[in-house]
Order: structure tokens, then C-alpha cells, then sequence
């Protein structure tokens, strides 16, 4: 698409330099403003609050709430940054509607402990068995997000304070402490099961081609742990166990307040989702 349409390649770089968004995200935005391109064209200067408004409209219909609201935010990004780079007049982001959201209206899907044991003990003790434990305990433990596990470098590990460097959202650092458990997980893999392979990323394929992980692999991971152990999940990726252990912290005894650190959520708002 960047070829197609320079200004999405020019849009990502000043995203990431401006907001610190992630490529996860910025995939996320391209398809929904591929879509606007081929619908309004490249003629950005011209476009109008009206056809805005419909492009939105139009795009969002078929889908859920959640996605909808997708759709609009990527489409204010990519306005915004037209409007600050002097393509088009600012505040027409203001155009863009909104789509009403109940907050608190479900309380997000998880699996029972005893299930995210028996998907963390489903790995075999080879080396990809070695690597998807230590993977699923990163998950299940720390309720790191996908792209956080796939991102983490041995830089980031601090063996020596029992420690993790985690790079989440908008580039926010945060200072995790590393589980015995989870700690000894990945020393197994790395002595074991890592192949030599000279990259910063701790995670890597462990066959040709060898490379590191990406967030994708990582959700591959936790579906392939789910089928092996017949568990019907309600989501079927590395969130549920993000979910699964802020929930499981709150039938501990854990407060809003410290299940929110772990999550590195910004508000308590978004915590008392659970």
C-alpha cells in the first residue's frame, strides 16, 4: 500500500514518531484507510466533512460496535495527521462520528485457572515445547499482550533483579517483576531449545526460517495449546489469557489498583472493566 500511496508510508512514520504507536496498530489503520483512498481518492485537500461522515458510515455497518469505533479512530488519526502536515484543514477529525459504547456493559471473557494449567502443562519437553511454555507463562502470568512477548529482547531482562522491561502501548515503559516459574521457563528454553541464531528478540522459530516471533506466532501459539487440549475458549487468541489473569488476581484478593499496574492500564476505569 505504501507504494501504491506514499502518504500512508508518511503517515506511519510520523504516527510512530508522534504517538508511539505500534506496527500492530498501524496495520490495523492502513487496511481501514486503504479503503478510504480507494473510495475518496488521493485528492486529500478536497475532502469533505459529508464524505467523511459516509465512508465511516458505510464501512462500520457490517460490523460490531468495537470495530466500528476501529474504523473511526483510524480514520481521525490519518486526519490529523493530514491537518498537521498542512494537507487539509484542521479539525475536520471533529467530522468523524461517534459510536455510542456502554462502559462496563460485559466484563471481559477468561478461562478457569485449572483450564490455564492444563495450557500451559499441554507443551511438549522439546523445543518448541520449551519455547510455547515459556511463552504462555509470559501471558498467563505477567498478562503480557502478544506483540509485548514477541518484542522482548534480552536487553529487557534484568536475570541478575528478577526483573522484565515491558514496552507497551503508545511506547510506555514499565518494570515488571519475573516469576521464579516463569523466570526458570526461559532459561530452560534458552539453553535447550533457542537456537543460535544472533538477534536481540529472546523468542525465535525454533525450524528454518529461523526469525524471531511476531505477535502472530504468539496467538498461533496459545490457539495451538487450546486444540491440543480440546479447551473451547471464548476468545481464541493471547488475550484470554490476559484476561485470564487480571481475573484471576481479583478472586485472590488483589485491588483494583495493583491488577491495573500489572495490566499497565492508564485509568482505573478501564480496570473496573473486570
Amino acid at each position: 500500500p505504501a507504494d501504491r500511496w506514499p502518504l500512508l508510508g508518511e503517515f506511519r512514520s510520523w504516527m510512530r514518531m508522534n504517538r508511539g504507536l505500534t506496527e500492530t496498530t498501524l496495520d490495523v489503520y492502513e487496511r481501514v484507510l486503504v479503503g478510504l483512498l480507494e473510495t475518496l481518492g488521493d485528492e486529500v485537500h478536497a475532502y469533505s466533512a459529508e464524505s467523511l461522515r459516509a465512508f465511516v458510515l458505510e464501512r462500520a455497518r457490517p460490523h460490531g460496535i468495537e470495530r466500528a469505533k476501529s474504523i473511526a479512530v483510524a480514520v481521525r488519526a490519518f486526519l490529523r495527521f493530514l491537518g498537521a502536515t498542512g494537507r487539509c484543514a484542521p479539525g475536520m477529525d471533529y467530522a468523524i462520528p461517534g459510536f455510542a459504547c456502554w462502559q462496563l456493559s460485559a466484563v471481559p471473557q477468561y478461562l478457569p485457572s485449572e483450564d490455564v494449567e492444563r495450557v500451559i502443562d499441554s507443551c511438549a519437553d522439546d523445543a518448541n515445547g520449551l519455547r510455547d511454555r515459556a511463552v504462555l507463562l509470559l501471558l498467563a502470568r505477567l498478562a503480557l499482550r502478544a506483540s509485548e512477548v514477541a518484542a522482548l529482547r534480552f536487553a529487557d531482562v534484568d536475570w541478575n533483579n528478577g526483573s522484565i522491561l515491558v514496552c507497551g502501548k503508545a511506547r510506555r515503559q514499565a518494570l515488571l517483576p519475573l516469576p521464579q516459574e516463569v523466570g526458570d521457563a526461559m532459561l530452560l528454553y534458552l539453553q535447550r531449545g533457542r537456537p543460535s541464531l544472533q538477534v536481540p528478540e529472546v523468542f525465535t522459530t525454533v525450524k528454518a526460517p529461523l526469525r524471531p516471533l511476531t505477535r502472530a506466532a504468539v496467538t498461533h501459539i496459545v490457539r495451538s495449546a487450546l486444540r491440543r487440549t480440546g479447551i473451547e475458549s471464548p476468545i481464541n487468541g493471547a488475550h484470554v489469557l490476559r484476561h485470564s489473569a487480571a481475573t484471576t488476581m481479583l478472586r485472590q484478593g488483589a485491588s483494583l489498583a495493583d491488577v491495573g499496574a500489572v495490566l499497565r492500564h492508564r485509568s482505573v476505569r478501564t480496570t473496573a472493566h473486570y
